[in-house]
């Protein structure tokens, strides 16, 4: 118990550290970073160009895209079911242990097999939730793809900045 709580502690310092990166290497400092930033919400493609699928690791694309702000989208694009092709859903998990074991026994079903299809799903990241991350896994064949093929990552929106 004691080590999941310490590898979920080095996981948030670990986002928190991205976030201060990320906004260094987009050439914001503390005195120019609320002069330069658009109050407009964004939508963000989950995985990029990859998608939604098995084997991307989407917690490194959740840091090296972060910050993210409340109402932004995300929107989850992965192809219906096929001969070709394995199931995908979205869902969401209460907490850090769920999210660390990939425990869905309380998780939300958000996005079924077919909402990816097209222009995707989209999830607005809304204020509601503002006291804890949220956390997105997909939970086909018994959570083996947030397991073993990475399928999950936390995002932890933050309030946007206003323009002067």
């Amino acid at each position: 118990m004691g080590f999941r709580f310490a590898q979920g502690l080095v996981l948030l310092q670990a986002i928190a550290c991205v976030v201060e990166v990320s906004l260094a290497n987009k050439g914001w400092d503390s005195h120019t970073y609320p002069y330069n930033h658009s109050s407009a919400p964004k939508r963000f493609t989950v995985g990029g160009s990859q998608h939604w699928q098995f084997g991307v690791n989407y917690t490194d694309w959740s840091l090296k895209t972060a910050p993210f702000y409340f109402n932004d989208t995300l929107v989850f694009k992965y192809d219906p079911p096929s001969n070709t092709t394995f199931p995908h859903g979205v869902s969401l998990l209460p907490n850090l242990r769920s999210f660390l074991n990939c425990d869905l026994k309380k998780a939300k079903l958000i996005a079924n097999q077919t909402q990816g299809g097209g222009n995707g799903f989209e999830f607005v990241l809304k204020k509601k939730n503002k006291k804890k991350p949220y956390y997105f896994v997909c939970g086909e064949r018994n959570g083996f793809h947030c397991k073993v093929g990475i399928m999950k990552f936390a995002v932890a929106p933050l309030l946007r900045p206003r323009p002067f």
